[in-house]
């Protein structure tokens, strides 16, 4: 069955539209959503047979993938990371939400969700209520990994069309929510001594720290 392609307004997502989204989401679902950035994929962190398609999806077995949670807010990262300094807090506060991805340290909840045996975790407040408001209506983060275009030109879908043509029989829900943007988050590693940026991305560093 194809997926159904749901229009939400991110002013004002409609709750019973976004009810729905998260139903399908606790039944195992893979969606695919805008964020202040580009496009991306996901499942609840919690169910391990969504984590796995999603992997199949993009060809890439679970345990070498790179997933980051999409978190409603700084207080839901406690849950999934080891204590954080107050530089890297501060900092956190300063850029979230926004276009960043923040590599933390993962506490022991971690591992076992992704089945993996590594230490660290992606974290994302995304700047864009769609997102947001089905994490915070499912009532924990949504896994989450960007959705790559073949194109040699654009290396991000853009057009929520093209992206559930594409996509319509391997996901559950494609969300229309605009046209994404073609650059994603910058990533900035915070498990060593220094901050190290892992890509530039849309958000400016040197407005954070």
């Amino acid at each position: 069955m194809a997926a159904a392609f749901i229009k939400l307004y991110p002013e004002n997502p409609d709750p019973r539209r976004i009810r729905q989204i998260v139903d399908i989401l606790r039944q195992g679902g893979v969606i695919i959503y805008p964020t202040d950035t580009i496009y991306g994929m996901g499942c609840d962190i919690f169910n391990q047979k969504a984590i796995e398609r999603i992997s199949l999806i993009k060809g890439i077995k679970p345990k070498k993938q790179n997933f980051s949670f999409i978190c409603y807010d700084l207080s839901n990262i406690a849950e999934y990371t080891r204590a954080l300094s107050t530089p890297v807090f501060k900092m956190m506060k300063k850029a979230l939400p926004g276009p960043f991805t923040f590599i933390l340290e993962a506490n022991n909840k971690v591992p076992k969700l992704l089945n993996s045996k590594k230490k660290t975790v992606g974290i994302r407040v995304p700047d864009h209520s769609i997102p947001r408001t089905l994490v915070k209506e499912l009532g924990q983060p949504i896994l989450t990994t960007s959705i790559r275009d073949e194109d040699d030109v654009i290396e991000y879908s853009t057009d929520p069309e093209l992206i559930y043509e594409k996509y319509k029989d391997l996901v559950d829900v494609v969300i229309d929510g605009g046209y994404g943007q073609n650059v994603a988050s910058t990533v900035i590693d915070c498990t060593g001594d220094q901050l190290e940026v892992l890509r530039e991305g849309l958000g400016e560093i040197n407005e954070i720290v």
